[in-house]
């Protein structure tokens, strides 16, 4: 019975294969982003870039159809551009970056929507919006790995420029010449993890396998060091029993893998060891940190 459930889909299934692939690649490069973007007060930036890169996506839905290379060049694009742009919004005006986040992310969704409606159908739209986790083609697939391996490595190479440019960017700015430029990678970064997210999770599915492992992760430890490859298992954990439940289910597997995602972070709400609901009621010993 145990095997039946958890081993065989995997094991007789090759879509069931390729989407743990898949989601497992978005999870171990997606989730300590979101720890990044947790720890810079940025949570709600990687929903509205997820939302960003849609008319990008659309532009190259309607030159070349369901292309991956054409939604995804074009996903990126629109994905940079909404961010430099609301950048622009906030230094120049009197408007907060969340603000102006806000502002180009609605404009962007509905600018989306309304291509893909112009010539695709409903089903294109969901495809889109939703994408397809168990429909990963050789092309998807590769994207997603390459994706993820090219930011486990950045992430390893500027991990100590990073960490400073979250805690303390001004004093980064002064003692390293990577002060100006790990802001724009970290934002490249964010932004090339959810257009390869897209294509298996949809747009307004990608940034949850991002921001809610990494979430459960801050509730556990304080430590960024443990944080970080805390939510790559967490986010793991949350594909796999995401795909097992729909499996079993027929739910859709983009929700589903989602939804797992949401169980662990309330599991994590009342019981994490650092900021959980049970933590915070407990009494403190005298100096206890």
């Amino acid at each position: 019975m145990f095997t039946d459930v958890f081993v065989t889909p995997f094991a007789d299934y090759e879509f069931m294969r390729r989407a743990l692939v898949g989601s497992l690649a978005l999870a171990l490069s997606g989730a300590p982003l979101g720890v990044f973007l947790i720890l810079r007060r940025m949570s709600l930036a990687g929903d509205a870039l997820s939302h960003a890169i849609l008319p990008g996506a659309a532009v190259g839905y309607l030159v070349a159809g369901l292309s991956l290379p054409a939604m995804t060049f074009g996903g990126l694009f629109a994905g940079l551009v909404v961010a430099l742009a609301a950048g622009a919004a906030s230094r120049f005006t009197t408007l907060r970056e969340d603000a102006s986040l806000a502002a180009f992310y609605l404009v962007s969704l509905a600018l989306g929507v309304t291509l893909v409606s112009l010539r695709g159908s409903n089903v294109d739209l969901l495809h889109v919006l939703f994408g397809s986790v168990v429909g990963l083609d050789d092309a998807a697939l590769l994207l997603l790995v390459g994706v993820s391996t090219l930011t486990l490595i950045l992430l390893a190479v500027f991990y100590r420029a990073l960490v400073l440019d979250t805690l303390d960017p001004l004093f980064l700015r002064q003692t390293s010449a990577f002060g100006e430029f790990t802001p724009f990678l970290f934002l490249a970064l964010v932004v090339l993890n959810l257009v390869a997210g897209f294509h298996a999770l949809g747009t307004l599915m990608a940034v949850g396998v991002m921001m809610l492992p990494a979430a459960a992760a801050r509730l556990w430890t304080r430590d960024l060091a443990i944080a970080l490859p805390l939510a790559a298992a967490i986010g793991a954990l949350c594909c796999y029993g995401g795909l097992v439940f729909s499996n079993e289910t027929s739910a859709p597997t983009g929700p589903a893998i989602i939804l797992a995602a949401g169980v662990v972070y309330l599991f994590s709400m009342i019981f994490g060891r650092a900021g959980g609901v049970l933590r915070l009621k407990r009494p403190r010993r005298h100096l206890e940190g």
